[in-house]
C-alpha cells in the first residue's frame, strides 16, 4: 500500500481515533508533450535564475535548490524570507487533528464546493473500533462530518463521509471556501424563463426515464487523447494527419421541441401516458456519494 498523504486523528466531542488519508485519484494521461525547439528540435530547458541577471541578460549560472526560500513581498521589491523550517512550526492545531465541528446532511455537499478525494481507514488496529462506530453512524443518518485540516500548505475544510454501502472505509473531500467560489448570480441573472408547455416537460420526463441507467464510469473513454495519439503516430510513420469533421451546420429553420422530443423517444407519444412517479421526481442535490444499505434501510423502517 502507498505511504499516507497525510496522518492523525479524528476529534469528535471526546471521542478521538488516528485515520489515514491517501490520495484517491493519480493521473492517467498518457501523452506528454516537452517544449522544444521549432528550428532544431532540441528540447527546451528551463533555469530558475537571479531576477537581475535575467534583466540585464548577462549569462549566468542557475541558482542552486537549495538556495532558494519563500519570500513575501511585503513592499514593492523588498521581501521577508520565510525558512521551511518556520512554516512547519506554525502553531496550526488541524496540522495534527480533525476537529469535526459539526454534521451536516450528505445532500448538502453541493459538487460546486467538492475539490479533490480522499481515502481513509483507520491508521491501527486500537483506532478500528472507535472508526467503525463512528462510520456506521454517518450511514444510519445520512450525515457528514465537517472539520477542517491542514496540508498541502493551506487550512482546508474537509468532509468526512462513509465509502458506501459495500465498503468498510470512509472518505474525506476537501471542499472549497465560500470566497473561491465566483457569484452564480453573476451567470445566471440572464437566463430568460419562458412558460413551460406540460405536454413538452411530460416528454421530456420521458425521454430522461428511457435514458435512465446506472452510472457506468468504466465506459467513458477519453477520445481527445485517443486522437492526439493517432496524430502522434501519423507524423512518427509520415502518413496523412488525421482532420476534423467540419462541424454540422445549425438548420436554417427551427425544429419544433415537442416533434424533437417526440423523435428523439423514438415513437409519436402523443397518447403517452405520464412517466412513473419515480421519473418525475426531482433528485435531492447534493453529491449523492453514500447509499444507505439495504438491510440498513429494513432496519430503520422496522
Amino acid at each position: 500500500m502507498a505511504r499516507p498523504y497525510w496522518s492523525g486523528n479524528v476529534q469528535i466531542s471526546l471521542v478521538a481515533f488516528g485515520v489515514s488519508l491517501y490520495v484517491a485519484t493519480e493521473s492517467k494521461g498518457q501523452i506528454s508533450f516537452h517544449q522544444v525547439s521549432r528550428r532544431t528540435g532540441e528540447r527546451i530547458r528551463h533555469q530558475k535564475v537571479l531576477e537581475s541577471a535575467a534583466e540585464s541578460r548577462e549569462a549566468t549560472t542557475a541558482v542552486e535548490n537549495d538556495e532558494i526560500v519563500k519570500g513575501y513581498e511585503y513592499s514593492k521589491g523588498k521581501y521577508v524570507i520565510i525558512e521551511p523550517s518556520e512554516l512547519e512550526n506554525l502553531r496550526v492545531p488541524s496540522k495534527h487533528t480533525i476537529g469535526v465541528s459539526q454534521f451536516v446532511d450528505i445532500a448538502d455537499l453541493n459538487p460546486e464546493y467538492i475539490e479533490k478525494p480522499y481515502f481513509v481507514t483507520p491508521e491501527n488496529e486500537m483506532s478500528a473500533e472507535a472508526f467503525n462506530v463512528v462510520r456506521e453512524a454517518l450511514v444510519k443518518t445520512g450525515k457528514a462530518a465537517i472539520g477542517k485540516v491542514s496540508f498541502s500548505g493551506r487550512e482546508n475544510i474537509i468532509a468526512l463521509v462513509p465509502a458506501g454501502a459495500d465498503s468498510p472505509g470512509m472518505m474525506a473531500y476537501t471542499l472549497r471556501y465560500q470566497n473561491e467560489l465566483r457569484n452564480r448570480a453573476d451567470y445566471f441573472r440572464d437566463i430568460k424563463q419562458p412558460p413551460i408547455a406540460a405536454d413538452s416537460l411530460q416528454l421530456a420526463e420521458t425521454l430522461i426515464g428511457r435514458m435512465s441507467a446506472k452510472l457506468d464510469i468504466g465506459k467513458f473513454e477519453d477520445s481527445y487523447e485517443t486522437a492526439v495519439k493517432a496524430l502522434v503516430e501519423a507524423k512518427v510513420k509520415n502518413l496523412p494527419l488525421p482532420i476534423d469533421e467540419a462541424p454540422r451546420q445549425r438548420p436554417n429553420n427551427v425544429v419544433n421541441l415537442m416533434d424533437a422530443l417526440r423523435q428523439s423517444i423514438g415513437s409519436d407519444t402523443r397518447t403517452a401516458k405520464k412517466p412513473p412517479k419515480s421519473v418525475k421526481e426531482t433528485p435531492a442535490k447534493g453529491i449523492g456519494i453514500v447509499k444507505t444499505p439495504a438491510k440498513s434501510a429494513k432496519r430503520k423502517s422496522a
